[in-house]
């Protein structure tokens, strides 16, 4: 079965940097729109950035200019890097992968963020 594995997550101060990363396995990786979603307390899950098997990316207008998203498709991989961090970024972020027309989604099990002030 298909399995992502996120990692990365931890305690930082705002302005501070993180790199998330998600190991995808037992399915064709290139296959996939990959994505990051978090949800914070209280709060439904959103978007944070995907991109394509193609490497086009897309982000929320809340982390534009501070996030980046990338894959590496020899390693099976998608990043996210995190920069000039907020408390507002405070969330647990789980790491998805999307088929064409959304027929199937996986999600890792998610990794916490902290950002403190």
């Amino acid at each position: 079965q298909v399995q992502l594995v996120e990692s990365g997550g931890g305690l930082v101060q705002a302005g501070g940097s993180l790199r998330l990363s998600c190991v995808v396995s037992g399915g064709i990786f290139t296959f996939y729109t990959m994505g990051w979603y978090r949800q914070a307390p209280g709060k439904q899950r959103e978007l944070v950035a995907d991109i394509s098997n193609g490497g086009s990316a897309r982000y929320a207008d809340s982390v534009k200019g501070r996030f980046t998203i990338s894959r590496d498709n020899a390693e099976n991989t998608v990043y996210l890097q995190m920069n000039s961090l907020r408390p507002e970024d405070t969330a647990v972020y789980y790491c998805n992968a999307a088929s064409r027309f959304g027929s199937s989604h996986y999600w890792g099990q998610g990794t916490q963020v902290t950002v403190s002030s």
